[in-house]
């Protein structure tokens, strides 16, 4: 989709109902629905982190984009994700968060970042982190610049293919809560994404379906 197209439905993003939940359900891996369910938030208290679903022209098409976490010995080691991180306490906000660390891992200054709108947050159970997600764009082509010791690459995602259902795979895998299970994730090039990311992708995904 060209870049000029997708910034006509940035005003009905701003004021369509969000999927939430309903959204996630559809990338949840077994298991991790049950996990949830018995997940009591009133005994823990999860750390809070903020990521940026930043949309950009590359060659007049919009794309989104996706970072390749390091090898490191964690639960979201070399694993696709979202710029962003944990709040810190000079953050005024979670937008500023998210702001502030798409700004330290990929090099993408705030002055050009327009936030359209906050969506629906995702808990992570093996890292008790609760993510908000910020939706947000760029007009210019970006330049990334990478953190190296927290981001390994760049996977850059064309819309259409984002919305097109044929990235909607189930990959067998081995997860930090269970043994070898289906999960379902997006394809993208090489790479599979899944978990609290694909269930971020996955409202995203509805809600441009919502206003395209």
């Amino acid at each position: 989709m060209h870049f000029d197209c997708f910034l006509k439905y940035t005003p009905k993003i701003l004021n369509v109902d969000l999927p939430a939940t309903n959204a996630h359900a559809k990338m949840v891996p077994p298991n991790r629905e049950e996990l949830l369910k018995n997940t009591d938030f009133t005994k823990i208290t999860p750390k809070k982190a903020a990521v940026m679903m930043l949309f950009y022209p590359k060659n007049s098409q919009t794309h989104l984009a996706l970072i390749l976490r390091t090898s490191y010995n964690g639960v979201h080691s070399s694993q696709i994700a979202f710029p962003g991180g944990k709040v810190e306490e000079d953050d005024i906000d979670l937008q500023h968060t998210a702001i502030r660390e798409t700004h330290e891992e990929i090099g993408i200054h705030p002055s050009i970042i327009t936030v359209i709108r906050p969506f629906t947050e995702v808990y992570i159970p093996p890292s008790n982190f609760m993510v908000y997600p910020f939706l947000g764009y760029s007009s210019r082509e970006l330049k990334f610049i990478l953190q190296e010791d927290e981001v390994a690459g760049i996977v850059e995602f064309p819309l259409a293919e984002f919305m097109d259902d044929k990235n909607l795979v189930t990959t067998a895998m081995k997860t930090s809560y269970a043994g070898s299970i289906d999960v379902p994730g997006f394809k993208v090039n090489n790479h599979f994404i899944w978990g609290a990311t694909a269930m971020m992708m996955s409202e995203l995904k509805e809600t441009l379906k919502l206003v395209m």
